[in-house]
């Protein structure tokens, strides 16, 4: 019996710190610095140029490899 009061602590324990921090709020950002928009304004984000056309590549020798892999299992089935 003192087993299940020990569980049902522990879990109603939890419960409710889970729910604490899932309910906190995000941290504030920080203030943008003294020099910000004297030189123009800073894009957003991060440049996808050079990993986007890496994605391309990698994605166009995997479906090449893809297609000569099936070309050469209907080749041998069929000869």
């Amino acid at each position: 019996m003192k087993k299940d009061w020990k569980l049902w602590i522990t879990g109603l324990a939890l419960c409710i710190g889970v729910s604490s921090i899932a309910v906190a709020d995000p941290p504030e950002p920080p203030p943008p610095p003294s020099t910000h928009g004297q030189n123009g304004d800073a894009p957003v984000g991060a440049p996808i140029d050079g990993g986007l056309g890496i994605l391309l590549a990698m994605g166009a020798f995997y479906g090449g490899k893809m297609a000569w892999s099936a070309y050469r299992t209907k080749a041998k089935n069929e000869g």
